[in-house]
């Protein structure tokens, strides 16, 4: 089992915060949950903690990007989307200001602090802001590009991060790219395309399938908004259906993204595995995604419904 991508976010604020000094870091009084106290540790001069008021955290983060800064805004992906949303919209979607918001604990996995805190709405609302990039990133090592690659670029960046642990997916040759899928594993019968924790599920469902003597194809969606137009076209033209899985509502993100690239460009049959309109409870994160369908089994049984 790798690391939480979390983590892999404080690792890389630091690695960032030794290659460019105008990097500095924002928290609202949770930077041992969101791990920049990493960075706070190294570089305590360009670290700001706002107190428990996302809403200033934002207004100062885009502040900070107005004189020259990249200012990385952290906390929980329900109070960063949530109760700052005003302020994401008119201080930095609207100007398109280059704020990275990272936003962490985010989908069902925050486990027993229940449906309050469970955000499963953050990309949908993230979608939704013109200028705004989405990124949900796999694993330890696609964390770390993520955050890497969202400093490179200029405007505004969503960075979704969890708080369990990830299966390593990619090796020291991977290359993230941000606006590109990476297809995993190849097959002509059925394609899934997953994002984040779900990732690894579909790898594990697609193995499964195999030994069934059912090829399916899983591409790794990191990047939701731009979203990967060609590599999802060629998919509805090669396999028979698409399945798509996310820790997330089905509602506004993975799925209805790949939905309307699909009506759009050549209609297919499209099939979502995510929560399903309902708030999440307290639980731990397996009862939690065994609950909610968010399994392999999950995946297993929608491929063998889409071959019916």
């Amino acid at each position: 089992m790798g690391k939480a991508t979390r983590e892999s976010y404080g690792m890389a604020l630091v690695e960032l915060g030794k290659e460019k000094e105008n990097v500095v870091v924002l928290d609202a009084d949770l930077s041992k949950s969101t791990k920049t106290a990493d960075f706070k540790k190294e570089f305590s001069d360009r670290f700001f903690n706002a107190g428990i008021a996302e809403q200033n955290l934002m207004g100062m983060a885009a502040g900070f990007a107005n004189v020259g800064f990249v200012p990385f805004a952290s906390t929980f992906a329900v109070f960063a989307t949530g109760r700052a949303f005003e302020i994401i919209r008119n201080s930095i979607c609207y100007p398109n200001v280059n704020v990275k918001i990272a936003a962490t604990h985010a989908g069902i996995t925050v486990g027993e602090d229940g449906g309050s805190h469970q955000s499963i709405e953050d990309i949908a609302l993230m979608n939704s802001l013109p200028n705004m990039t989405v990124i949900v990133p796999a694993d330890h090592r696609e964390a770390m590009q993520a955050t890497k690659a969202a400093a490179e670029m200029y405007g505004p960046v969503y960075l979704r991060f969890g708080r369990c642990n990830t299966e390593d997916i990619f090796d020291d040759n991977y290359k993230f790219e941000i606006g590109k899928g990476v297809e995993l594993k190849s097959g002509n019968d059925i394609t899934v395309i997953a994002t984040g924790m779900m990732v690894a599920k579909a790898l594990e469902a697609a193995r499964q399938l195999e030994a069934e003597s059912i090829s399916v194809r899983v591409i790794n969606m990191s990047t939701i908004k731009p979203i990967d137009r060609e590599i999802i076209v060629k998919a509805a033209k090669e396999t028979k259906a698409i399945i798509t899985a996310e820790e997330h509502s089905i509602i506004g993100g993975l799925g209805a993204m790949v939905s309307s690239v699909v009506c759009d460009e050549c209609p297919t049959r499209v099939r979502m595995i995510g929560v399903k309109d309902v708030f999440g409870q307290s639980g731990t994160p397996d009862e939690l995604m065994e609950k909610y369908n968010l399994t392999a089994e999950a995946i297993v049984n929608e491929v063998k419904g889409s071959l019916m």
